[in-house]
């Protein structure tokens, strides 16, 4: 597999998006010749998203690589509720939500389980919630358009978000922070509460990390990903 040369994952991501590319993958997911598989296999879609990552134009999404150490999280900590700030075109709510149904296959039903998928660009929510049809999750996964704090509230004062079992952080690094602080004043970091920070490396969010690894109230660890160079932060509120 490859990586095209125009689109290395170094660049900027202001280079590696916004450029047409989303709308081609959706022509291209849409197109694609295991399209009848999707709702069966939600596994292929994202398999058929990295396809065209690495052949086509790269995307911004996890990668298999750092899917697999989500998928491996989830399965461990089986969250019910899980919260994504930046949900891009809905790359990791579909793993999040396909991960979380088979972990609670023998307990809980697919209505009781859900992905909250935060996405500031009204464009990129709509392709991922076409995806997330295709992937046949629409009952687990609802897309939600603007600013991660905004939302955030609104859920709250809504009566939608009451607690929240695992919370991803995957959106402009400079608002980790700022969002991780809204998300505690909240009343959402509860004890047992799973906090996995993206790219916290490379681009960097030095002080996000330094945030969560001086917090008194959590245990914070780096794990190391590949495609999108970085490493996941990942806290546990005790």
């Amino acid at each position: 597999m490859f990586l095209p040369t125009s689109h290395c994952p170094n660049l900027p991501n202001k280079l590696q998006s916004h450029d047409g590319r989303e709308a081609a993958l959706l022509s291209f997911i849409l197109a694609h010749p295991s399209r009848s598989q999707f709702k069966t296999s939600p596994s292929k879609l994202l398999d058929a998203i990295d396809e065209f990552s690495f052949n086509h134009d790269f995307l911004i999404s996890i990668g298999p690589h750092k899917a697999s150490i989500v998928s491996s999280l989830v399965e461990k900590e089986k969250p019910s509720t899980v919260v994504e700030l930046g949900g891009y075109l809905g790359y990791s709510a579909i793993l999040f939500a396909d991960t979380m149904r088979r972990a609670h296959e023998q307990g809980q039903g697919a209505g009781e389980l859900k992905v909250w998928s935060l996405e500031m660009e009204a464009e990129f929510a709509a392709i991922a919630r076409q995806l997330v049809d295709l992937a046949g999750l629409s009952d687990i996964v609802t897309v939600v358009v603007g600013p991660a704090e905004d939302s955030l509230r609104k859920l709250v004062k809504e009566g939608e978000l009451k607690a929240v079992d695992l919370f991803f952080l995957d959106h402009v690094e400079e608002l980790y922070v700022q969002d991780f602080k809204v998300y505690e004043e909240l009343g959402l970091l509860k004890k047992g509460t799973v906090v996995v920070a993206d790219n916290v490396v490379r681009p960097g969010a030095p002080e996000y990390r330094e945030l969560v690894r001086g917090h008194e109230r959590l245990r914070s660890e780096g794990v190391r990903g590949l495609i999108q160079p970085g490493v996941f932060e990942v806290c546990v509120r005790w």
